[in-house]
C-alpha cells in the first residue's frame, strides 16, 4: 500500500509540472523557460519561412525578400528613399490568410501619422518607410512579425503568417 501511495504521489507531481513559456502577470521566466520559448520561436520561424517560400513558388506573381524577414511583391523596394522618424504618412491595409481569406471585416486605415510615434506591425511599418504615395504592395509576413504567439484575440489566430495588402494614401 505504501508503494502505491509513493508511486501515485510521484505521478501526481510529474503531472503538476508547469512548462509555461510566458511569464505570469508581473512575473519572470526562468532561464530554462526563456530558452524553451526562444527555441520554439526560432523553430516556428524556420517552418513558416519554408512554408511561405513553397507558397511563393506556386504563385504567378514574384515576391522578394526584405531584410526584416518578410517578402514584398516589389523588386528592390529597399532602394527607394527611406522615410525617417517624424515623417508623416497615411495608409490603408487589409489582412488575409494564405488561402486569400480576408480576416478583418474592415480595412485598417491611418491618416497623417508620424513615423516613430505610432505602433504598427513591424513588417507594415518597415514597408511603409519605402513605399511612395499611391503605391500599393503585398507583404507576406511570418507570424513573429505579425500578431505572434497571441494573435489579435479576435479573428487572427496565434502563430498565423499573414498576407497584408497595403496602400499609401
Amino acid at each position: 500500500m505504501q508503494k502505491i501511495i509513493i508511486i501515485s504521489s510521484l505521478f501526481l507531481m510529474g503531472c503538476a509540472q508547469n512548462t509555461q513559456t510566458h511569464p505570469p502577470v508581473g512575473g519572470f521566466l526562468s532561464e530554462k523557460d526563456m530558452n524553451t520559448s526562444r527555441n520554439r520561436a526560432k523553430n516556428l520561424n524556420v517552418t513558416e519561412r519554408i512554408q511561405i517560400q513553397d507558397w511563393i513558388r506556386n504563385q504567378d506573381q514574384k515576391f522578394y525578400p526584405m531584410s526584416l524577414n518578410y517578402w514584398v511583391n516589389i523588386d528592390e523596394l529597399q532602394k527607394n528613399p527611406r522615410k525617417n522618424d517624424g515623417d508623416v504618412i497615411s495608409y490603408r491595409y487589409d489582412i488575409f490568410d494564405f488561402d486569400h481569406v480576408k480576416l478583418l471585416d474592415t480595412s485598417k486605415e491611418r491618416i497623417n501619422v508620424h513615423f516613430g510615434h505610432f505602433e504598427e506591425l513591424k513588417a507594415v511599418e518597415d514597408a511603409l518607410r519605402y513605399l511612395q504615395k499611391n503605391q500599393e504592395a503585398t507583404l507576406l509576413v511570418p507570424s513573429v512579425l505579425a500578431f505572434g504567439t497571441y494573435g489579435d484575440n479576435e479573428k487572427i489566430a496565434n502563430d498565423m503568417p499573414l498576407i497584408i495588402k497595403i496602400k499609401v494614401l
